[in-house]
């Protein structure tokens, strides 16, 4: 039912939300802190009060919040104000949501109300000791097996379970030309992938020689994804990151990517056409990026 069923989780953007707030909550700050960081990753959601998805910011993370054992007063609060005013019925009322299922959102709406007035004993989880270390250094030079211009999906614990088959015919090749931390703790990647597939695997000498790039959004990466990925480190290129900011202004940072653990496998695509209307900013040549 699109952005507004009668579950409150019935959304992509509430099931996205959800998976958000549980890395979120791992990070070892006071409950006040871990909402301003929240509202931080979608600003327009939780700030705007015409957003289609305001009432359903504050809801779901007043309740995903209270179920870890992070007890916020102003999720709390916020999350009381919109069931007790309507304001949630009555957005899902101008989005079209019939009478039945406005009925079945109220009830669910009253059983989320009871439980932010009562919440259960619940103790927060584990959190995160320090920050994730970094897997690379910028200007790595990876080089990866592909099939159809796909990387290993490291979902699978093994390529020979992939879905549809598995088979290498070339050899992909990436450069990290940027990392960083959200919020100091989670890692994140930002790959330049080579726009075609080679037979032989590359090797660092024709890195520069080579032609056509594409600046990917980041992505995270974990010790078994790169091992199921079959990611070879190859050595490294001196990135100049002034540079590469002159070049690609206003880059997007990683930090919703790190939030929402989007693996570098899903940058790793080489050939293969995105659907539009995403349009990844290309160059030339890295010659173009280095010091």
């Amino acid at each position: 039912m699109g952005s507004w069923g009668s579950s409150l989780y019935s959304g992509d953007f509430a099931a996205d939300l959800r998976r958000t707030v549980a890395v979120v909550a791992r990070l070892p700050f006071d409950a006040e802190k871990l909402v301003d960081l929240l509202v931080d990753v979608e600003r327009p959601s939780a700030t705007n009060a015409d957003d289609a998805d305001h009432t359903i910011f504050w809801l779901v993370v007043a309740d995903q919040l209270a179920r870890r054992g992070v007890h916020s007063s102003r999720a709390r609060e916020a999350a009381l104000e919109i069931i007790d005013s309507g304001r949630d019925l009555e957005l899902m009322a101008r989005l079209g949501m019939p009478d039945h299922d406005r009925r079945r959102r109220s009830q669910n709406l009253a059983e989320l109300r009871a439980r932010l007035l009562s919440p259960a004993e619940v103790k927060r989880g584990r959190m995160l000791q320090r920050p994730q270390p970094f897997l690379w250094e910028p200007g790595e030079v990876l080089v990866f097996p592909t099939s159809r211009g796909e990387c290993i999906n490291p979902y699978f614990r093994n390529k020979t379970l992939i879905t549809g088959g598995w088979s290498q015919d070339g050899w992909g090749a990436a450069i990290v030309v940027e990392r960083g931390r959200a919020f100091d703790f989670l890692t994140w990647y930002r790959p330049l992938v080579a726009s075609s597939v080679e037979q032989e695997k590359p090797v660092i000498d024709t890195m520069v020689a080579r032609r056509h790039w594409r600046l990917d959004r980041p992505g995270t990466a974990s010790r078994l994804h790169i091992a199921r990925m079959e990611i070879e480190g190859i050595g490294r290129l001196n990135v100049d990151l002034a540079k590469l900011y002159a070049r690609f202004a206003k880059l997007p940072t990683g930090v919703a990517d790190a939030v929402n653990d989007v693996s570098i496998a899903n940058r790793l695509r080489v050939g293969v056409t995105r659907p539009q209307p995403r349009q990844d900013p290309t160059i030339e040549s890295v010659s173009e990026l280095l010091a």
